[in-house]
């Protein structure tokens, strides 16, 4: 990811990575397992790697601006239509042929 990031011209040391789960971003912050984080499995642990090499930044972000879910989950029109707006993508049916 840094290397398209810097291909685009971006001059990163970490890639950003916005998260909307308090508790997956504390499991990566703290590198001890507990007995209630055991059970996750290895390839899991990838993030709280590259955290802790530098390479990523994990920070908060409220789950209703999160861009992300316009790829991931079914919205309602405004929500959809926030986010598309924030993505700066067009909406087709503006559009005449």
């Amino acid at each position: 990811m840094r290397q398209t990031l810097r291909d685009y011209g971006y001059k990163l040391t970490k890639v950003p990575l916005l998260c909307d789960n308090e508790s997956a971003i504390k499991m990566a912050d703290n590198p001890v397992e507990h007995s209630r984080t055991k059970h996750i499995a290895i390839r899991y642990h990838f993030l709280r790697d590259h955290q802790q090499k530098g390479d990523i930044e994990i920070s908060y972000i409220n789950t209703k601006d999160q861009l992300a879910d316009i790829f991931t989950k079914p919205l309602d029109e405004q929500t959809f239509n926030k986010l598309r707006h924030e993505l700066n993508i067009l909406d087709s049916r503006n559009f005449f042929c």
